[in-house]
């Protein structure tokens, strides 16, 4: 259970509104806030599946249709924004600066979309850009609650997809570590490639330990979750994952190291714990950082770096560097890019680039300035973990769970409008783990 931030923080203070937009605020929570929370836990959960793009492969346990598997998310943003607009019908929303930075992507974005360098699908992915960012928008409302409602969402919609990565592992074993030329853990319930799986996995970890740090998250399960995710990030072999989980952990348990006994005490037992497992183990640590692979592709990141060269070796037009070419599927030649700057660069050029910048300082800047607490060293561990992770990742430029990690990261730091219901008459105790 995570408890509310107004048992464990001084919550700042709520800022006045007019009697007419306090009318309006308090519509949105509706006579019904148990059903609330449900209509805006499934938009969450839609926004999300809608990120897991399906792609087809003979590790599949259920071989969709390929034009079936990739119509099913798209599907899924469509009803994510009509159920949305059910829940928010006066089209109220909360100025942040992350989606005002992303909308100015989007707006970026169609620039050079329409004029079709990668043919008709750069539209339809700039329009799933656009219809994404709308459905976020349309679901700020209910950011900055003293509930961590958006938290809960994304910390269940993580424990799914891992769920659902464990159970295809427990039924086929074989296919489940046949992915990626074999030995790394990925999903086959729903394709899931092992570099997807261990973002879901770490993120899930590094939120469940700040939390548990912080003294929000007092469940029996708590152990249960960050054990079991654990595992799966280590089964992954992903190596920019952990280093980002590492990295978020550290930056969000030092924001918490003066106010927690807890974090200091944490401290200390791993420092040691460490330093102990360093000397024992360094062997067994050094084989899974190298993945079988020689001293060629570690220097290269498995490849990564040619495809780096070749893209910005591509020739240009002052045009295309400074706006990019439009949406495309994050690849060059037919390999991914697997970075979310020169992504990005790509797609929307440098002035793309230096947004993606300013939405990781903004965050980070709103993050630092935030009074101490479980909301703030959660944000601080997302910004830092998809900042690390960017650099060998894709998601910054376009639709990504990446982005979603961003969203849950403003919503915490947003001060609340309307008053939250209390713990007794809210699902907060019904929350997993």
């Amino acid at each position: 259970m995570i408890r509310p931030v107004s048992a464990i923080s001084v919550a700042p203070p709520m800022p006045e509104l007019s009697p007419e937009l306090a009318r309006d605020w308090g519509l949105l929570a509706g006579p019904n806030e148990r059903s609330m929370r449900r209509r805006i836990g499934w938009v969450w959960g839609l926004l999300f599946f809608n990120v897991m793009t399906y792609t087809t492969g003979s590790t599949n346990l259920i071989p969709l249709p390929h034009q079936v598997g990739k119509a099913l998310p798209e599907m899924a943003l469509g009803v994510a924004l009509l159920l949305v607009l059910t829940a928010n019908k006066r089209l109220l929303v909360r100025p942040n600066v992350l989606l005002i930075l992303f909308t100015a992507m989007c707006l970026l974005a169609a620039l050079m979309s329409f004029r079709g360098y990668f043919g008709p699908g750069s539209m339809i992915r700039w329009v799933r850009f656009a219809v994404f960012v709308g459905a976020l928008w349309l679901t700020t409302p209910w950011w900055g609650r003293r509930d961590f409602m958006i938290l809960h969402f994304q910390r269940r919609a993580l424990m799914v997809v891992i769920g659902t990565v464990i159970l295809g592992m427990a039924i086929s074993p074989t296919k489940a570590f046949a992915n990626a030329g074999g030995g790394r853990l990925a999903g086959i319930i729903w394709p899931i490639q092992p570099t997807q799986v261990a973002h879901y996995a770490a993120v899930l970890v590094g939120m469940t330990v700040v939390l548990w740090l912080a003294g929000a998250s007092r469940s029996k399960w708590t152990g249960v979750v960050i054990a079991a995710a654990s595992v799966v990030l280590v089964l992954t072999h992903s190596r920019i994952a952990l280093v980002a989980m590492l990295a978020g952990v550290l930056i969000g348990g030092l924001s918490l190291f003066l106010s927690r006994k807890r974090v200091r005490r944490a401290s200390a037992v791993a420092i040691v714990v460490v330093g102990i497992g360093a000397l024992s183990f360094a062997p067994l640590i050094t084989d899974w950082f190298a993945r079988g692979e020689n001293s060629q592709a570690l220097s290269e990141l498995t490849g990564r770096t040619n495809v780096w060269s070749a893209v910005l070796a591509q020739p240009r037009t002052e045009a295309n560097t400074l706006f990019g070419y439009g949406m495309s599927n994050d690849g060059f030649d037919g390999i991914p890019i697997d970075s979310s700057w020169l992504s990005t660069y790509q797609d929307q050029g440098l002035v793309g680039d230096v947004l993606d910048g300013l939405v990781l300082l903004s965050l980070l800047i709103v993050a630092l300035i935030s009074p101490r607490g479980p909301a703030r060293a959660v944000a601080l561990f997302l910004v830092v973990y998809c900042a690390v992770e960017s650099f060998t990742q894709t998601g910054l430029g376009q639709p990504s769970t990446s982005i979603l990690d961003l969203a849950v990261a403003m919503s915490l730091l947003m001060p609340p409008l309307i008053s939250t219901p209390s713990p007794e008459n809210s699902s907060i105790g019904e929350s997993l783990a």
